[in-house]
């Protein structure tokens, strides 16, 4: 009766342990599968991963937009004439007047004191109204050439102001364009980087559920033979003669044998 009643243990021991084992067995060829295609999916992940770029490649040298803008510049001053023209006109006045006053004095039979008088102070106006001419004139001059100055300087004054807007836009965009690519390569890279952690963090999940499952498999294997072991020793303290061995009944099951 013992030793059937062992048999049934050493039976129900085995299948128990047979059936964990293969639970864990199962289960950690799962795990080390999840591992395997984790691995797989990192190392595609890596080879995938973009070239590293230079953003600032497509900057230009933009110096060529400043021009030379001393063509357009000159001195109004440089061409400045004297205004003689009065002079002269004073001058033809001044002899017609005298010629006039001596026509008259002889066709009056004044005396030639009389005559200078008169010549003098026709000169003496005309003198005046020829100052008055040339000073006239020589302010036009000047007045001309300082409003072609500030013309000239304005107009340098503008085309160095669009140049400069020019060449600060152009280093805008040129900024603005390296910028947006390294926000572009940035932001793929920190995708992808977070892409690769979370399967390496799957690898070693799936890595540490595997061998869990293995000691359990290996413990529950394990397990089947020791407590195979012990019923055989609860015998042998009980007073069974003989020996007793694994083997199998007639149905096939596992259990003790006397030999």
């Amino acid at each position: 009766m013992a030793v059937v009643t062992a048999a049934v243990a050493v039976g129900a021991t085995a299948i128990g342990g047979a059936v964990q084992s293969g639970q864990a067995h199962k289960a950690m060829r799962n795990a080390r599968d999840a591992k395997n295609a984790a691995a797989i999916k990192v190392e595609e992940l890596r080879n995938a991963r973009q070239t590293i770029i230079n953003p600032y490649s497509g900057v230009t040298d933009l110096s060529s937009m400043a021009e030379d803008l001393s063509g357009m510049m000159s001195n109004p001053f440089e061409s400045l004439g004297v205004a003689t023209q009065a002079a002269e006109i004073q001058a033809e006045e001044a002899d017609i007047s005298l010629a006039n006053t001596l026509d008259m004095l002889r066709a009056t039979g004044a005396s030639a004191g009389g005559a200078t008088a008169l010549a003098q102070a026709a000169l003496s106006s005309k003198k005046g109204v020829s100052a008055s001419i040339e000073q006239q004139e020589a302010q036009n001059e000047r007045l001309r050439a300082q409003g072609e100055q500030n013309l000239i300087q304005a107009q340098v004054t503008e085309q160095q102001r669009l140049q400069g807007i020019a060449i600060t836009e152009g280093q805008r965009v040129q900024q603005a364009d390296a910028q947006g690519k390294i926000f572009e390569f940035q932001a793929r890279e920190d995708r992808q980087n977070s892409d690769i952690s979370y399967q390496i963090s799957k690898e070693t999940g799936a890595a540490q559920r595997e061998a869990a499952y293995r000691s359990q498999r290996d413990a529950a294997t394990s397990g089947i033979f020791t407590g195979i072991g012990s019923i055989a020793g609860g015998l042998a303290t009980a007073g069974i003669t003989g020996g007793v061995d694994i083997g199998t009944n007639a149905a096939g099951k596992i259990g003790l044998v006397k030999i």
